[in-house]
């Protein structure tokens, strides 16, 4: 169950859990330390998580070294409205997942070889992650390729026939 936040009418935030009031760079802190955090409007009772997430963003983008570059940005206003915009906001957050997990998988490949010479670790991992970004774009390349019902299974784009000069040797 996630951490339950208040947003009051004043604007300021509330950690019910620690019985505190909590600023934007608290809200951080328990996100960035792997704390599941619902921010709930205490007028209307709506959940405005994402807002207050979105705003979280915008105040460490504004500071030191931004993730998200303006053509990124740019990118990414337009796909609302684009048909193609539900499937990039999941191609986007898979996309960090398997980014998560292969951070994870270095970290613990890092303590397990301490000893050992680096090197083929690492091109191991490499080869991993290569083959991890390969599979998520074939299954993203595959959810956009429409798929003909008239097709028949082993049916294949273009066969030589007279005239063709694609003959074997």
């Amino acid at each position: 169950m996630p951490r339950t936040i208040k947003k009051y009418a004043n604007r300021r935030l509330y950690d019910t859990e620690a019985s505190r009031h909590v600023t934007l760079d608290g809200i951080r802190q328990l996100v960035a330390g792997g704390e599941d955090v619902a921010v709930i409007d205490d007028t209307s009772g709506q959940d405005i998580t994402r807002s207050i997430l979105l705003q979280v963003i915008a105040e460490q983008e504004q500071g030191g070294r931004p993730i998200l570059s303006a053509e990124m940005l740019k990118q990414i206003i337009r796909f609302y409205g684009n048909p193609m915009q539900e499937l990039m906001g999941g191609y986007l957050e898979r996309s960090v997942q398997v980014f998560m997990n292969q951070q994870k998988v270095l970290q613990e490949q890092i303590q397990q070889t301490m000893g050992m010479p680096p090197l083929g670790s690492m091109q191991n991992l490499a080869q991993k992650n290569m083959d991890a970004w390969t599979q998520l774009q074939k299954s993203f390349l595959d959810a956009l390729t429409p798929r003909s019902e008239s097709a028949s299974p082993g049916a294949t784009e273009s066969s030589p026939g007279k005239g063709d000069d694609h003959t074997k040797d």
